[in-house]
């Protein structure tokens, strides 16, 4: 947009209705479904791909997840999966292991995470139960095999 166009959308007196729609980003939004068989998979996957702005659809039936590519939102992804299949959708709950300081803490661990994933924790006392104290951390680093000076009884 050139400034002449900036300048006529400030003093537009046409009470917002605009030629120009505001356009949706391109984003990628990955939703937790349960996936049993091929038929799930299709069906799922059908479901989506009739969406307008979706321009990609990846199936992980063994991860139980759907990735979905295009100029969508990711609340209505989730709404058409669970209108048009019946079937529990949400936004796809975690993370890879690496990001996480602490994946073995109490609201982060998940023993139905797929290989190598943690349950994203975006509360903030999970993450202060999470923090080891100063104490901890000398007591665990004094027995760590990378300690030149740890306890050698072992």
């Amino acid at each position: 947009m050139g400034v002449l166009d900036h300048f006529s959308n400030l003093f537009d007196c046409s009470n917002g209705s605009s030629k120009y729609k505001k356009r949706k980003q391109l984003q990628t939004v990955e939703v937790k479904v349960r996936i049993d068989c091929e038929g799930c998979e299709r069906k799922v996957k059908r479901s989506v791909e009739g969406m307008r702005g979706v321009k990609q659809v990846v199936v992980e039936r063994k991860a139980n997840k759907v990735t979905v590519s295009g100029y969508v939102e990711p609340s209505k992804v989730v709404a058409r999966i669970a209108h048009r299949t019946g079937k529990k959708a949400e936004i796809w709950p975690y993370v890879p292991y690496d990001v996480v300081a602490h994946p073995y803490a109490a609201g982060t661990y998940d023993k139905k995470a797929p290989a190598g994933f943690v349950r994203r924790s975006d509360d903030p006392q999970v993450s202060y139960l999470a923090r080891a104290s100063s104490t901890e951390v000398r007591y665990t680093t004094a027995f760590s095999d990378e300690n030149p000076q740890a306890c050698s009884i072992m």
